[in-house]
Order: C-alpha cells, then sequence, then structure tokens
C-alpha cells in the first residue's frame, strides 16, 4: 500500500460529530471550529431528553461525548486554538515551537477549542493546511525525537532543494548519539553536504507530492508518531497524523522497504 492510499483510506473514515443542542447556530459554529479536518457535523434537536452535548461517531461506532460548553471556546475568547497542538519542550533549534524559552513562564496553558474532541481525532483526515501549519505540525514530531533522544527519524522533504533549506535543523538532530535521521526527497535541486544522516532519493510521484515525519518511538511505543499528507493543490496539504504505534510502523516499514535501495543524488532522473 502506496502513501497515497493511506491518505485515501484515512480519508473515506470520515467522522460524525451531532450535536444535540436546541439552538442551531451550535452546529454552525463548531463546523466552523473543524472546517479543516473531515469531520460531519449534523444537528439534532431532541423533542425530549437532555441537550447541550455532542457524540462524535466514526463508522456508527461511538466514540466520545463532550459538553457543548466544553467545545466552545470561553467566554471573551476569539476561539483561534483549534489548530495543531504546540510542542512542548525544547526543539532541535533549543526553543519551543512559539520562538520563545522552553522553560515557559509555569502558566497553564490555554484549552483549546473543541479540545475533548480533537483528542480523539488521531488519524483523521485534516484539510487544506498550509506550508507554515505542515511546518508547525513537523516541529512537533521533530521535538519529540529531539527530547527521547533515540530510535528513528524518517522526513519527507519533497524535492533536494527542500531539504537543503532544513540542512542545519536536520544535521542537529542527526547529532544525537542515538538518534538515526532519514530523509526522503526526489531528484530536484542538489543534496546536501552531510554525513550526520542518510538522504535516500526517490523517483516516485509520491515522494514528491507527499509530506511526511514519522518517529518509531526510540523504543517507547508511547513516543511514536507520524505526520502524512499529500500535496492536492499548490501549497495545500490533505492528511493525517497518528500517534497509533502500528500506523506508525506500517508506515516506516513501507519507506525502508521501498526507498532505502534509492540510487545516489547527483542521478539525473525523473520522478514517475
Amino acid at each position: 500500500m502506496s502513501l497515497i492510499e493511506i491518505i485515501s483510506g484515512v480519508e473515506a473514515r470520515e467522522a460524525t460529530l451531532t450535536v444535540f443542542d436546541p439552538d442551531p447556530s451550535v452546529a454552525e459554529t463548531l463546523a466552523e471550529h473543524f472546517a479543516d479536518r473531515n469531520l460531519r457535523v449534523v444537528a439534532e434537536r431532541p423533542e425530549e431528553g437532555p441537550t447541550g452535548y455532542a457524540v462524535l461517531s466514526r463508522d456508527g461506532e461511538f466514540v466520545t461525548a463532550a459538553a457543548i460548553d466544553d467545545l466552545l471556546p470561553p467566554a471573551g475568547d476569539d476561539g483561534d486554538r483549534s489548530g495543531s497542538e504546540s510542542a512542548e519542550g525544547e526543539s532541535a533549534d533549543g526553543e519551543s515551537a512559539d520562538g520563545e524559552s522552553a522553560e515557559g513562564d509555569g502558566e497553564t496553558p490555554p484549552r483549546r477549542v473543541g479540545q475533548p474532541i480533537l483528542d480523539h481525532l488521531d488519524g483523521t483526515l485534516f484539510t487544506s493546511y498550509s506550508r507554515a501549519e505542515m511546518v508547525a505540525a513537523s516541529r512537533e514530531i521533530e521535538d519529540r525525537a529531539w527530547r527521547v533522544g533515540g530510535g528513528e527519524l524518517h522526513a519527507g522533504f519533497q524535492t533536494l532543494d527542500v531539504l537543503t533549506g532544513e540542512a542545519n535543523t536536520y544535521d542537529r538532530l542527526a547529532g544525537k548519539e542515538r538518534l538515526d535521521v532519514h530523509a526522503y526527497a526526489a531528484a530536484e535541486g542538489d543534496a546536501p553536504e552531510t554525513d550526520q544522516y542518510e538522504v535516500h532519493i526517490g523517483r516516485t510521484a509520491e515522494i514528491r507530492e507527499t509530506w511526511f515525519v514519522a518517529y518509531d518511538g526510540g523504543g517507547f511505543d508511547g513516543a511514536k508518531c507520524v505526520l502524512l499528507a499529500e500535496e492536492r493543490e499548490p501549497g495545500r496539504f490533505y492528511g493525517f497524523w497518528s500517534y497509533d504505534p502500528d500506523t506508525v510502523d506500517r508506515i516506516i516499514d513501507y519507506l525502508t522497504d521501498r526507498y532505502w535501495e534509492s540510487e545516489p543524488p547527483d542521478e539525473d532522473d525523473a520522478t514517475a
């Protein structure tokens, strides 16, 4: 199964959020907050019984339920916190994702809009992410690999030109003694001059069209994570992230089986 087929399989498993509330605008508000996820929001107005809650289901199976008050933004909040989780701890560049010191200010981070539902959308397709959003999501996985400091990190950069632009970050990651780093790219541009990590040249369209970062957890299933997305239109990505160990293992196994016998980076060969 190819990377594109894996994404398509996730896309086919659309989740449904059923909103039980007498106010139809509640469902509309939640649909706006979850607009970047492959999540169908439907409104139910029961004539009797409790209201003010929402139920998340997938393939007709119950996943979780949450109170509407726990899903909507707090009073006075603009609600602009529904994106990917901010990275914790120190990044490969010595800073947190927002550029501040990793020590933080000791305050409790604000609750994300829809957090009780987002926590259960692992492995659900996100839609139309920008490059900036993809970079932010990628940094979370890179940060995790940096903190654990061991295992394997696999990252797809689409082209060698893009990989070269990330050379400093990945040299630093690969500088971790117990962390093996593997980069994947199509043969467009020059490969970075490095002996810190392996560069695998993909001769397939999927390498040029996908963005991925996968970490094997360094021996800990709880640390495994993967981000995989397809660029379906210029600068817009559709894909998913997952913390499921089997999903992470399946993607890493595919990458190693398919691309570890890649040709040298100076071979002049277009992707197919």
